[in-house]
């Protein structure tokens, strides 16, 4: 067996459990600091306002700016982890779509049934309740942390790896990271050993949600350099500096 053939599937499986594994901290407060002018949140902001004499206005901790430095460090962390997934739904896509093709066993009605639900739970449970609303986001936020002369070489080195948050983050994600892991090297290799099709079923949903994964990252990455602002706390260490 080819160690890449079990690599990037490990990775990106590694990926789906972390999603899973991580809740989004809710974005900072934005502090406030004395200025000339003045910015009223709406009703809805949970802005604490600090007025220190005179006018204020809110200054939000997760606003960028967009140097060309920090764009290709984080297109090289974002970039990099969506290329680990695209080589892992490569992979896995004959495998999925291998029950449909010509001279294949064909399905039965309940596998059939199985094949599509289980594509439509990795789609809702890894590719939006996962990527969408928690993983994208992480990954964007600590990409978007590197620049390269600023960032430690190790970290712009291993940027893809940085960003997922196997390291330099905090003790309860590298505890989630490192935990997981290890298990999901353990359930490749138990699903690469199911009977046809359910290893098929399987990976059919796996490439399902990977893909979604991959969609919105690509999406939320776009943003976040449009509006320069990060999309979620980075989950750095304490007393790391978000321009790390």
């Amino acid at each position: 067996m080819r160690v890449t053939s079990f690599i990037f599937p490990t990775i990106a499986l590694l990926s789906s459990f972390l999603v899973s594994g991580f809740s989004i901290t809710p974005r900072a407060s934005p502090t406030l600091r004395p200025s000339s002018s003045f910015l009223m949140p709406s009703a809805s902001s949970s802005s604490a306002l600090h007025l220190s004499g005179g006018d204020s206005k809110i200054i939000d901790e997760n606003s960028l700016s967009m140097t060309p430095g920090r764009v290709l460090g984080s297109l090289w962390g974002t970039g990099g982890f969506c290329y680990i997934l695209i080589r892992s739904i490569r992979k896995i896509f004959p495998i999925a779509a291998e029950p449909f093709a010509e001279g294949s066993i064909p399905l039965s009605n309940f596998q059939l049934a199985a094949y599509t639900f289980t594509c439509l739970w990795f789609a809702y449970v890894e590719g939006y309740k996962g990527f969408q609303l928690k993983f994208s986001p992480l990954v964007v936020s600590r990409s978007l942390t590197l620049e390269p002369g600023k960032s430690s070489f190790l970290h712009i080195l291993f940027a893809p790896l940085y960003s997922m948050g196997l390291f330099h983050a905090t003790k309860k994600r590298m505890i989630v990271s490192w935990s997981v892991t290890f298990g999901v090297a353990a359930i490749v290799a138990a699903v690469k050993r199911l009977p046809y099709p359910w290893r098929n079923v399987v990976d059919a949903g796996v490439v399902v949600g990977l893909t979604w994964g991959m969609v919105s990252i690509l999406i939320g990455y776009g943003m976040a350099l449009f509006i320069g602002k990060r999309p979620a706390d980075p989950a750095l260490p304490a007393g790391s500096s978000k321009e790390n």
